[in-house]
């Protein structure tokens, strides 16, 4: 079978799919992979280092899918809807396209999927279970993102992050404050520790208390009743807005005292929750800095504009997209391990595919098959009925 790598079309987006050192474990089960030529370039990745590990090179887009059995792509259509529409075009009826495809905010794109007859796996619906660790490629990208937000947060601040004892005198540590401690609010706070920055969080989940201990920083108490804010698959819940509204009261305290407020609080699928107001950025010092990585989302401060940076009352408020794409050689690199694993678990030893719904990987990632929507909670987003249990069967 042929593996399809094209180069990503969504604007400023400079990851790409497979890194050339994944290769060897793919053509370990017969799969031959293909590759645009430049698809890598951005990352970090030339057309040269693919061709060494046995991919062939493609000049022209529509070849590749002419010829892939198997598209890999970082953002397929959905996550990509305006430049991406031109590949619709190009897919075929029984083809497989692995991707971020967005389906739990942008459903009504996965209909167009269907209706080419595509076969979709989203990236995005891995579900969080201890075999599919290694293909979530959500946590790894918010990984990133918790990284590259202290990195910005630490060019805007008017301040350093770590106490000096110099001959001019003690330089007293800059205080942060995470809210969130998922993937991208734990590797934000370790970040920040490394950097000598004082750290506290919050989560709505006060299960994840010792996991923010555990990285250095102090999780900050509200006496809120949450005892369900946390799903099956270990996102946090969205709550009401009278549980928020308290939120916003109490926290109104801890975010005036911090010089920087890195807020990774996000739904899947919803509206990012509001919990920094106006008035509490009013509250803030001159010189601090927001940086919300819900942003694309609607952001958790209520002035967060989504791509731009802002200063209200001297402080900076910054609403950064696709982080991830900002570090492409190692978000490529991380991206590609959980592509390729998800892929990987999908072959037989003979070289075949097999999309078996009896298991929880396939189940849970499957997005459209058979010329049908077939994911229950995008058919559910969509009003449509629940599919017959025989039906995939």
């Amino acid at each position: 079978m042929i593996v399809g790598v094209p180069q990503e079309t969504f604007p400023g987006e400079d990851r790409v799919a497979l890194v050339p050192a994944i290769l060897p474990a793919l053509a370990k089960v017969k799969l031959d992979v293909i590759v645009e030529a430049g698809a890598g370039v951005a990352a970090g990745y030339p057309d040269a280092a693919y061709v060494d590990k046995g991919a062939r090179i493609v000049a022209d887009r529509a070849e590749l899918f002419r010829a892939a059995d198997i598209v890999l792509q970082v953002r397929g259509y959905g996550a990509n809807q305006e430049a991406g529409r031109a590949d619709l075009e190009l897919m075929r009826k029984g083809q497989l396209l692995v991707a971020f495809l967005d389906p739990l905010s942008e459903p009504e794109a996965v209909k167009p999927l269907a209706e080419r007859n595509v076969t979709t796996l989203s990236m995005e619906l891995i579900p969080r279970i201890t075999r599919a660790q290694s293909m979530d490629a959500l946590s790894s990208m918010a990984t990133i993102s918790g990284y590259k937000a202290v990195l910005i947060a630490a060019s805007a601040l008017p301040k350093m992050f770590p106490m000096l004892m110099t001959a001019a005198g003690t330089i007293t540590p800059a205080k942060v404050f995470v809210i969130g401690a998922g993937v991208a609010g734990l590797q934000a706070i370790a970040t920040a520790r490394r950097l000598g920055a004082v750290v506290q969080a919050y989560d709505v989940r006060p299960a994840v208390k010792e996991q923010v201990q555990s990285v250095g920083a102090t999780f900050v108490e509200l006496p809120l009743e949450a005892t369900q804010a946390e799903d099956k698959g270990g996102y946090a819940k969205a709550m009401d807005e009278a549980f928020y509204e308290r939120q916003r009261q109490m926290m109104s305290r801890v975010v005036a005292e911090n010089d920087v407020v890195i807020c990774t609080a996000a739904i899947p699928g919803k509206k990012a929750p509001r919990l920094i107001t106006a008035e509490m950025v009013e509250g803030m010092m001159p010189g601090s800095v927001i940086v919300d990585l819900a942003a694309e989302t609607g952001g958790n401060c209520e002035l967060t504009c989504a791509g731009e940076t802002k200063e209200i009352n001297g402080v900076t408020i910054i609403g950064p997209v696709n982080l991830p794409a900002s570090i492409p050689f190692h978000a490529s690199q991380m991206y590609a391990k959980n592509i390729s694993t998800l892929l990987l678990h999908l072959m037989t030893k003979e070289g075949e595919l097999k999309l078996d719904v009896t298991d929880e990987i396939v189940a849970g990632t499957l997005l459209t098959c058979d010329g049908q929507i077939v994911h229950s909670r995008v058919r559910e987003l969509l009003s449509m009925s629940p599919l017959s249990s025989t039906t995939l069967s």
